[in-house]
């Protein structure tokens, strides 16, 4: 689950993370306002959505007087901001944070993320922050420092230590940057964090250290024991099936081709995927049923499929274990007859029930295609697309 920057400083600032003040806002006036209440003259104006790349976008101004706030704030409020990490349309801009402007003096990279070969936590940063981070880490990998650390342990300050010497940073900042890393590592513990990322993390003139800006994703296994957490999810930047997939207990993630997948397990869809683009054509979504899927969920399921009007075909791809292929057969039918479904659909089952599910579907009187396998089953449903 993402949240907004404004909304992860707000977190920061619950484990005192000095990040700068600032004021979430959804109109030009409220902007105004915000800036009105900073004693400075420079002001930062920046786009809220769940996608890194704004600065470079366009999507983050710094102003250096109220008049431009108010010209900043008009452009990018409603625009759809479009950077390497949103769609080819771009995000709409609903929200902005407006922020008091901060004395750089140098611009550092710090991020904490899920190393699973090691089970452990990695710490990565660098000396050389800001927009082209991508870049350093492209042309000097070397500069990119890193540090597992065990979250059944301790937190290992004279390691961390030797981290931020490796940072170069400042001798009389040291003791700042051990507390901000331990409470950063507490965050992340504590919120079920799958990534902290602060890009830059500045050290000012004056020498104090700062987190400019801030990302936090978390776990979304683990919400059900972050309730405050949930609280900040706004659906607004979620894909609208996607969500409504999540209200239906199914596992969906919409892609860009034109060939629908529904099956159970989340190593067969993926196998699935596979194979579809094997046979040279592209998966329209990731879509796990699950093991307990009923006649009802099945039907969801195919309507948030067939809303994708990029789709050409359906493929169902079903191994029967705990879930039936039975239960699977009835969702079928009940889906296409509701759908009046007018693409091409092909069925793999086999497992539980399996007899039973083809006989279902035989006796249904629809147009579908049965195949015996799934290289069969991506053949097909890729052969009767392209016709």
């Amino acid at each position: 689950m993402k949240i907004h920057e404004y909304q992860a400083k707000q977190v920061f600032r619950q484990f005192s993370i000095p990040v700068p003040k600032g004021f979430a806002c959804f109109s030009v006036e409220e902007s105004v306002d915000a800036a009105e209440k900073f004693s400075g003259s420079i002001y930062v104006v920046k786009a809220q959505i769940h996608a890194g790349g704004r600065g470079k976008a366009g999507g983050v101004k710094i102003a250096k007087s109220i008049d431009e706030v108010r010209k900043y704030a008009s452009s990018i409020l409603g625009m759809n901001l479009i950077t390497h990490q949103t769609s080819p349309k771009g995000q709409l801009v609903r929200r902005l944070l407006i922020e008091e402007g901060v004395d750089i003096g140098h611009e550092y990279y710090f991020s904490l993320l899920i190393d699973r070969p090691s089970q452990k936590i990695c710490m990565v940063a660098s000396s050389q922050g800001g927009m082209d981070i991508e870049e350093v880490a492209n042309s000097q990998p070397d500069a990119i420092k890193r540090l597992l650390i065990d979250p059944g342990l301790d937190f290992p300050k004279d390691e961390v230590l030797r981290f931020c010497r490796d940072l170069n940073i400042p001798t009389n900042a040291e003791d700042q940057a051990l507390e901000m890393f331990g409470n950063f590592f507490r965050l992340f513990c504590e919120k079920d964090a799958s990534l902290v990322e602060v890009n830059p993390l500045v050290l000012t003139k004056s020498g104090s250290l700062v987190a400019l800006d801030a990302k936090v994703d978390f776990d979304d296994n683990s919400l059900y024991r972050q309730p405050d957490i949930v609280e900040l999810r706004d659906l607004d930047e979620e894909n609208p099936d996607e969500v409504r997939a999540s209200n239906f207990g199914l596992s969906y993630i919409a892609l860009d081709g034109d060939i629908a997948c529904l099956v159970n397990g989340a190593g067969l869809a993926m196998a699935t995927m596979d194979v579809i683009k094997l046979y040279g054509a592209s998966p329209a979504n990731f879509l796990d049923v699950g093991g307990g899927a009923t006649r009802d969920k099945v039907t969801e399921a195919f309507k948030i499929m067939l809303s994708n009007k990029s789709v050409k075909g359906i493929l169902v791809n079903i191994f029967g274990g705990i879930m039936h292929c039975d239960t699977i057969a009835e969702g079928l039918v009940a889906a296409s007859r509701e759908l009046s479904l007018s693409v091409p659909l092909v069925v793999r089952m086999s497992g539980t029930n399996e007899k039973l599910g083809h006989q279902i579907l035989s006796d249904s009187g629809l147009s579908l295609i049965l195949a015996g396998s799934m290289s069969e089953a991506a053949q097909k449903i890729v052969s009767a697309v392209r016709q």
